[in-house]
């Protein structure tokens, strides 16, 4: 992505410039996985996703339709106006040198977006962008946009493992950089 620099310190990292939205943990949601939650916009108490609380379920405005992957709902608009300015702003060819944007993750959820779906195509197709994201397994029916991705001949796929996970970096840094050359 581009625009600020990386790292706590305000340096870059591996001499690529990066920008976004930033993200703070959340102790009171857990994501699918189990891990802690992300709070990805500021303004919105649960992030783009939450597992509703006990209180009774209210009715989607009419025309408008309740997104739910399992027990977790999507809130689509806080989800695109977080996902969609960055992925923007990770496009735009403006000033020189390699962007690298980083999707965390296109699956189940973000596929309600149409508007999120023509952003990720867009920004893996333009050029000087490097896109480094995650894609779910494949497993039970397959998610059109991931499928898609999956198969692009400028898309290298890392499978990550237990056994694996802790001496991947290397060679995704080494991808990733060789990318925009």
């Amino acid at each position: 992505m581009r625009g600020g620099e990386g790292g706590a310190s305000g340096r870059p990292r591996w001499g690529l410039r990066h920008a976004g939205g930033g993200t703070r943990t959340s102790d009171c949601d857990r994501d699918p996985a189990g891990d802690p939650g992300r709070d990805l916009h500021p303004s919105h108490p649960y992030g783009p996703a939450r597992v509703p609380d006990g209180a009774p379920r209210l009715e989607p405005p009419p025309g408008r339709r309740e997104c739910r992957v399992g027990q977790y709902v999507v809130d689509l608009a806080a989800f695109e106006q977080l996902a969609l300015p960055v992925l923007k702003n990770a496009g735009s060819s403006s000033g020189p040198g390699q962007r690298v944007c980083v999707i965390d993750e296109i699956g189940k959820m973000e596929l309600f977006s149409q508007p999120f779906i023509q952003a990720v195509r867009q920004t893996l197709s333009s050029p000087g962008t490097t896109v480094l994201g995650t894609i779910p397994i494949p497993k039970g029916k397959p998610l059109a946009l991931v499928e898609e991705i999956r198969n692009r001949n400028d898309v290298k796929v890392f499978s990550v493992t237990k056994e694996n996970r802790n001496h991947l970096l290397p060679d995704i840094v080494t991808c990733v950089q060789s990318s925009g050359k």
